[in-house]
């Protein structure tokens, strides 16, 4: 999800997370997670602000470059 920075400040976000939250909510899921650079400092903000809160027990990993096109094969 992002939000161009012409229309932040005009609820856009908010109402993008509650219409997702929504749909968390009636398929039964028990949470809604998302990822953030973490100095993206407006953003955590913004969710911190809603209540969210950080997960520290969750480690993100990445192959690019050389080592995906070597996996892909």
């Amino acid at each position: 999800m992002y939000v161009t920075p012409d229309y932040r400040g005009k609820g856009y976000g908010i109402g993008l997370i509650k219409e997702l939250a929504r749909i968390t909510v009636e398929r039964g899921c028990g949470r809604l997670e998302w990822g953030c650079f973490d100095f993206n400092t407006p953003s955590i903000e913004f969710y911190l602000g809603l209540g969210a809160e950080p997960v520290d027990e969750w480690t993100v990993y990445r192959v690019s470059g050389e080592t995906l096109e070597h996996l892909s094969k």
